[in-house]
């Protein structure tokens, strides 16, 4: 969100901060009626520089996660195609979310800011999906909440798509209401909201311009994060607000799809192929691979209609990436599961066709109806299909038998 308002005054930003944070309470109070969830304390509040954003995130990310545990998640982008070579995770990640910064609730350390070069408009409208986090986080602990997803990537994502999704909503009914309509029984309200969550192109130059990866995981947390909170609001009122932190998804098909998370449908743990002389090599990074993952993939590699028609039907996915001790070479070993044997079929055949894209070259050297191998970029591979399993082991430093 980046529209710009530069107070070049100071008397006018304090008049500016008086009035945006006087509507704290009021929001509040709203946020209140709306989810049955009581505000516990005040809500510190302030604004934010781009520079002190920018400072912000770069302090985030090292109080996350380790140099060593970047370098893996850039590596797994990488290695299922999902980045190009000379991606810079961590730049791009501070430059996307600097980019798309309104406000931001800092769960750490209970504290909502506002950027002090967006427009006054945006900032209400941020300031009540933050207040929204801030409520949540009072109930539900959200640094607590989000951890607990462990090294499980996908139910990490599906549940910031409920804190996300929660917020989002909130801060689309009170713009709803102010146009007195209301998000509750009506799909029209719900569309135009989503419409206008989505008008993104254009507007954000670096968004634009990062990894199909990158841009579909920034937005998926609020507009299908959005989807969801409303699905479930619609069966069960405003016990929705409080169910899904206490039964919350998990993986991002029960987000994608609210049905199988109201029917507590979970994913399966494909077994993973074995990597040959194992003992040469150390665990770098592991975890779920799961439905938008896979949709993003396709998507990226044989087109939207294709993922549409495959994505669903996924079951579950895992992957590790080995790490050689004698010379760092890194092996993927992947597997899939899917819920026909077909579907499975055809997840063959369009894996395929990403690993001859992904890669500069791909030399096939033995291929049968359930079974291709052969050499890419980085090594040798094998890719199997069997039942409804897609596996594959990529990187290797010999031909697989």
């Amino acid at each position: 969100m980046i529209a710009s308002l530069l107070l070049t005054a100071s008397a006018s930003a304090q008049s500016t901060r008086a009035e945006i944070f006087a509507d704290i309470d009021r929001h509040l109070s709203e946020l209140s009626e709306m989810t049955g969830l009581k505000p516990r304390r005040a809500v510190p509040a302030e604004i934010i520089t781009r520079e002190k954003v920018n400072q912000f995130l770069q302090q985030r990310i090292k109080e996350v996660a380790t140099p060593e545990e970047l370098r893996a998640e850039e590596l797994m982008l990488k290695k299922f195609g999902l980045a190009p070579a000379d991606f810079d995770l961590v730049k791009t990640t501070i430059d996307l979310l600097t980019e798309q910064a309104a406000a931001f609730y800092d769960y750490h350390r209970k504290r909502l800011y506002l950027t002090d070069w967006t427009s006054s408009e945006t900032q209400q409208a941020a300031l009540v999906h933050e207040l929204a986090h801030a409520l949540a986080d009072q109930h539900f602990n959200l640094e607590r909440f989000v951890k607990q997803a462990g090294k499980n990537d996908d139910t990490a994502l599906a549940r910031l798509a409920v804190a996300e999704g929660q917020a989002s909503w909130l801060m689309s009914e009170h713009l709803a209401r102010k146009m007195g309509l209301s998000l509750r029984g009506s799909l029209a309200t719900l569309e135009m909201m989503s419409r206008a969550a989505e008008a993104l192109p254009g507007q954000y130059p670096i968004f634009d311009q990062a990894p199909l990866y990158l841009r579909e995981t920034l937005i998926f947390p609020y507009l299908k994060g959005m989807l969801f909170q409303h699905a479930v609001y619609e069966k069960m009122g405003a016990a929705a607000f409080s169910q899904i932190f206490r039964r919350p998804p998990v993986s991002t098909q029960q987000i994608l799809h609210p049905e199988d998370y109201l029917a507590g449908k979970a994913p399966s743990s494909p077994a993973l192929p074995e990597v040959p002389d194992k003992r040469k090599y150390k665990d770098l990074i592991g975890g779920t691979i799961g439905e938008l993952d896979h949709a993003i993939l396709l998507r990226q590699y044989v087109g939207k209609e294709r993922a549409a028609e495959v994505a669903p039907h996924w079951r579950g996915g895992q992957y590790t990436i080995f790490e050689a001790r004698a010379d760092k070479r890194a092996v993927l070993t992947y597997s899939s599961d899917w819920d026909e044997p077909r579907v499975a079929r055809d997840f063959f055949h369009h894996y395929a066709e990403v690993l001859r894209q992904k890669w500069k070259r791909m030399q096939v050297t033995g291929e049968t109806t359930d079974r291709i191998s052969g050499q890419g970029d980085d090594g040798y591979f094998v890719l199997k299909l069997n039942g409804s399993t897609v596996s594959s082991l990529e990187g290797l430093p010999q031909p697989v038998r």
